[in-house]
């Protein structure tokens, strides 16, 4: 079996602040006078625990300089497993809102993916996301801040959070967002059915399902999804630690494949349950059996979903392809 580090792939639903790693989240908090509790729970009751915690991690991060070295560090560790391009979600509003200066968070966070990119050589994109729970004022500055930044590496927004609470108050937003040519993308249809998902694609414009995995439960969307070509952010070890899926052997991503869906895999909040993206190939591997041919066809999938530019994908697509090629020594 080949090395999944130098595989090279694509990371499409990654949260920035779910990826400070433990010990730059200590000394953070220490820095800003932050309590954070001990340890890192692996799994949750539910997704409000979940959220509760994720606040916690929110809150830690408070100048410009938390916000750069956690972009900083996120490409070094992304650039260790093997990815070469990555679209990483932030929620730049509600962190400028908190800290009373919209733009601060966002351009620190751009000013640290560019001095990575130069550091190890990673492209990444930011997506900025909005939760359903939040206002739709604030969405919409979510909007402004995509649109402003948009040459600077921002390639769209979308929302996440409980998917209980609908998108169609947002749905001028997001009209607004492709006509400004920004990408559109949501999680659904994870902690909800079929009906998250339909809502996603047709009152939502996404380009992607953010998860998706509950599309399975209707056949009729099962057909529209591949027939449209809509990717699958699917992310395994998160759905199990939230309590999605029951273990990894029972995640339905096999099914995903077999039904004809493009599946792309991801790691979510990698910090926060203890994975990497090297290591989410590495157990989707193993769970199910699969050779070195299938996880080169899942970093294609994530290289062909992705919004970067036409060069970097046939660079990246170049490389699958050389790391796929039989050694001269296996000859």
């Amino acid at each position: 079996m080949r090395d999944l580090t130098r595989l090279p792939k694509a990371h499409l639903h990654v949260h920035l602040e779910s990826t400070v790693r433990p010990s730059t989240l200590r000394e953070i908090a220490t820095a800003n006078g932050v309590d954070l509790p001990g340890g890192t729970p692996l799994a949750f009751s539910g997704f409000r625990e979940f959220a509760d915690h994720n606040s916690l991690v929110r809150g830690c991060l408070r100048r410009p300089e938390d916000f750069r070295r956690a972009a900083l560090e996120f490409c070094e560790d992304e650039a260790a497993q093997g990815t070469g391009y990555a679209e990483v979600t932030f929620t730049a509003a509600s962190h400028g809102e908190r800290l009373g200066d919209l733009e601060m968070p966002l351009e620190a966070v751009l000013d640290g993916l560019a001095e990575g990119r130069a550091a190890y050589g990673i492209e990444c994109r930011v997506l900025l996301d909005h939760s359903r729970r939040r206002s739709v004022e604030r969405a919409w500055r979510t909007l402004q801040l995509a649109t402003r930044y948009a040459s600077g590496g921002v390639a769209g927004i979308g929302v996440a959070g409980e998917e209980s609470y609908a998108l169609a108050p947002f749905a001028d937003v997001f009209q607004a967002a492709g006509d400004a040519g920004l990408h559109v993308v949501h999680h659904a249809g994870e902690c909800r059915g079929a009906e998250s998902i339909r809502e996603a694609v047709a009152l939502g414009r996404t380009e992607r399902l953010g998860h998706g995995i509950r599309v399975l439960e209707d056949d009729e969307l099962v057909a529209e999804v591949r027939d449209r070509g809509i990717p699958l952010e699917v992310c395994p070890s998160s759905n199990v630690a939230l309590g999605v899926v029951g273990s990894l052997a029972a995640h339905p991503l096999p099914r995903l494949r077999d039904a004809g869906l493009v599946v792309t895999v991801n790691t979510d909040v990698p910090s926060i349950i203890g994975t990497s993206l090297a290591n989410e190939y590495a157990r989707v591997r193993d769970a199910f059996g699969y050779g070195d041919a299938v996880m080169a066809e899942l970093a294609r999938a994530s290289i062909d979903a992705s919004f970067a530019p036409a060069e970097t994908k046939d660079r990246l697509r170049r490389q699958v392809d050389a790391w796929l090629a039989p050694h001269p020594s296996h000859k």
